[in-house]
């Protein structure tokens, strides 16, 4: 398979095409700016808010991975990358997969979305609301061929373990209560609905086993 990754130098990113070349897919790494890769990926420099460049880019591409993530202070870019990516790629004919937040999951037994709860940081009510801009851009579009996956409540580099559990829009925590899963096994669970689809046209969640 040929994958186009945006925002392929990022936490995420870097993992999803570790992930992929250890699958054996061909794949390209679009950034704003060189970096290195693994042998083998192919570096695009392109702008993933730009309509223009994700058609370009994604043609001759199987899948594109949008793994975008804005700066402190720039949230607002999120929802706006997300239209350009879901025109670029209805130009082009191209499965998008996009990497979304976690606050507009439900909470289990509460009935409100995640980022509406009284624990939720004020610190992070900027991205939740541009996250949730972003799937609603996703849900509003009628020409791309896009699936959105939220992480749970945390999304922290840590092990491949290869294991997780699925969800769809309710947040998944353990008998603990707590929601999380490593980078790594985020990047697997990516990667196996890129090769196997299940959630298309829709969001799904993913949390450790």
């Amino acid at each position: 398979m040929r994958i186009a990754v945006f925002g392929a130098g990022g936490a995420v990113g870097s993992r999803v095409v570790a992930e992929a070349v250890a699958r054996g897919h061909e794949v390209t790494a679009v950034v704003r700016r060189a970096v290195v890769m693994p042998d083998g990926v192919r570096v695009w420099i392109g702008d993933a808010g730009s309509a223009d460049d994700v058609e370009k880019i994604s043609a001759g591409h199987d899948l594109v991975i949008a793994a975008t993530r804005p700066a402190v202070g720039r949230e607002s870019e999120l929802p706006v990358v997300a239209a350009a990516m879901l025109d670029g790629v209805a130009r082009s004919g191209v499965r998008l997969l996009v990497v979304g937040g976690a606050a507009t999951l439900t909470v289990p037994g509460a009935g409100t979305l995640l980022h509406e709860t009284p624990e939720f940081p004020d610190e992070l009510t900027a991205i939740a609301q541009a996250c949730a801009e972003q799937l609603a851009a996703c849900r509003a579009d009628v020409e791309a061929d896009w699936t959105y996956l939220s992480p749970p409540a945390e999304l922290i580099p840590g092990e491949r373990t290869g294991s997780y559990r699925v969800g769809a829009d309710e947040l998944l925590v353990d008998v603990d209560g707590v929601s999380t899963i490593s980078m790594e096994d985020f990047a697997v669970a990516l990667l196996d609905e890129a090769e196997r689809p299940v959630h298309r046209r829709a969001r799904f969640t993913v949390a450790a086993s």
